[in-house]
C-alpha cells in the first residue's frame, strides 16, 4: 500500500514539475531587443544578397532568420508580401488591406509610419502561432528602399 501511495505522489510531483506555468510561457517570449536585432540582421542580408536570396533565407523554417517565436516578414511599399517566415505561401500575395483582429489596417500602418522615418513600431492584435491565442503584438519594422522588413514580439 505504501509503495502504491508513493507512486501516486511521485506521479503527481512529476506532472507538477512538467506543467508549463504562465510565467514560464511569458519568459519564453522574445524581447524587443531580439526583434530589433533580427530586423537589423535581415536588412543587412537583404542589402548584401538581394531580394531573391533573402526571401529564400527568410522563409527557411530552420534558417538563421527563425529565432524562437521570432520570424522575419517583408512587404514591398505597395503592400505585397515579399517574404513571410511564418507562412511562405503568402509571398507574392497582396496584403495592402490586411487588418488585425480588431480591424486595424496593419500593413498600411507600416507603410505610413516608415514613409518619413525608416524605423517604426506597429502595435496590433494578432494570432500567436505558438500559443494559438490572439494577443497584442508589437512589430519592429524598417524601411529599406522599396522593402519594409519586420519582426514582432507578443506581450508577456
Amino acid at each position: 500500500m505504501l509503495h502504491k501511495r508513493l507512486s501516486v505522489v511521485a506521479a503527481a510531483a512529476l506532472l507538477a514539475a512538467s506543467a508549463v506555468s504562465p510565467a514560464a510561457v511569458a519568459a519564453d517570449h522574445a524581447s524587443s531587443d531580439q526583434a530589433k536585432t533580427l530586423v537589423a540582421d535581415a536588412v543587412a542580408y537583404l542589402k548584401a544578397k538581394g531580394p531573391d536570396e533573402a526571401t529564400k533565407a527568410f522563409q527557411d523554417p530552420k534558417g538563421n532568420f527563425r529565432r524562437g517565436e521570432l520570424y522575419v516578414f517583408v512587404f514591398d511599399t505597395n503592400g505585397r508580401y515579399v517574404a513571410s517566415g511564418a507562412n511562405p505561401r503568402l509571398a507574392g500575395s497582396d496584403a495592402a488591406n490586411l487588418k488585425d483582429a480588431e480591424g486595424k489596417p496593419i500593413v498600411q500602418a507600416m507603410i505610413t509610419e516608415t514613409r518619413e522615418k525608416p524605423d517604426a513600431v506597429i502595435d496590433y492584435v494578432w494570432l500567436n502561432r505558438q500559443t494559438n491565442k490572439v494577443e497584442h503584438k508589437h512589430s519592429y519594422v524598417t524601411r529599406d528602399g522599396n522593402y519594409i522588413v519586420g519582426a514582432g514580439t507578443y506581450d508577456d
